[in-house]
């Protein structure tokens, strides 16, 4: 291993951890605001944390001359398609989180593990026996984790697995545009452009108050410097030097992370089904990203 891909490892470890204790900060957030606003204020946060590093970075590649003009229409549209699947992947993953524990929400949320190389088909990409047995054992662990007694998914649960494909799909966006464009804009970019779409849905569908949003700042403070602003913006670093499915298997990792937070934090507690599901379907993040 190169220091390159060393260091992107670490950055993509820590980025995990960060993670997985958001998503403690994203069920606390829902006693105070809807989903639709906590994600607004928090990217949003997450966005305008980054202007101050992007001046500080412009300004030294304009003293050693490296500073490059960037293509506004190629950039203006990489941040729409990576803001789009982005709010997709955060809305509903902020909705089902109302409905489901920070545990839940972690381990299924890793499925997008499972997802990025599925989808890697539709790119050429080939998709060995090791992602599809992967999947196989995902999908016996989801049903273990969220399937009740009458044989239908927790809607929370339900929203979050929906949520995951489009976190799977933010992923081979951001390997697809990460080497091309100025990492720090992008990420800051993306997150603008997700904080409207939240901002136009709050406006529409929830009640945004002031009163609301200060009484959980705390959690859309983590949720928006560090799960946003830092976190998100140390993928898009690591990515540079990181492969998709490689990135992806580190960054399953959330789902510990965020079943550990969870349990110290709020207390929440698996059932020995659920804790049976939740190691299946870490088992077959892992699995699936082995190399045939």
């Amino acid at each position: 291993m190169n220091s390159k891909s060393f260091k992107a490892d670490i950055l993509l470890l820590i980025t995990a951890i960060i993670w997985g204790a958001a998503f403690v900060a994203q069920r606390v957030g829902m006693d105070y605001v809807g989903p639709l606003t906590f994600n607004a204020v928090r990217f949003a946060l997450g966005a305008a944390a980054l202007l101050p590093l992007i001046y500080r970075l412009d300004k030294e590649k304009k003293k050693d001359g490296t500073y490059q003009e960037i293509n506004k229409i190629s950039f203006i549209k990489g941040c729409v398609i990576a803001g789009m699947a982005l709010f997709l992947g955060s809305t509903l993953q902020q909705w089902g989180l109302v409905y489901t524990t920070a545990g839940n929400a972690g381990f299924i949320t890793g499925l997008y593990v499972v997802f990025v190389p599925v989808f890697g088909l539709f790119f050429k990409q080939k998709t060995g026996l090791a992602t599809w047995i992967g999947a196989f054992l995902a999908i016996i662990g989801m049903y273990l984790l969220s399937v009740n007694e009458g044989f239908h998914i927790e809607f929370g649960d339900f929203l979050v697995l929906c949520s995951a494909f489009f976190w799977a799909g933010h992923v081979i966006v951001i390997s697809l545009l990460s080497t091309k464009v100025d990492p720090v804009k992008f990420a800051s970019g993306q997150f603008a452009v997700c904080s409207i779409f939240s901002f136009i849905g709050a406006f529409i569908f929830e009640d945004v108050t002031s009163s609301g949003i200060l009484g959980g700042a705390i959690p859309i403070l983590y949720g928006g410097l560090m799960s946003v602003g830092v976190a998100y913006t140390l993928q898009v670093i690591a990515q540079q030097d990181a492969k998709p499915a490689h990135a992806a298997i580190i960054l399953s990792l959330e789902s510990v992370f965020a079943a550990l937070a969870g349990w110290l934090l709020l207390g929440e507690m698996l059932t020995v089904q659920g804790v049976i599901g939740c190691g299946l379907m870490l088992c077959g993040m892992l699995i699936s990203q082995v190399k045939s």
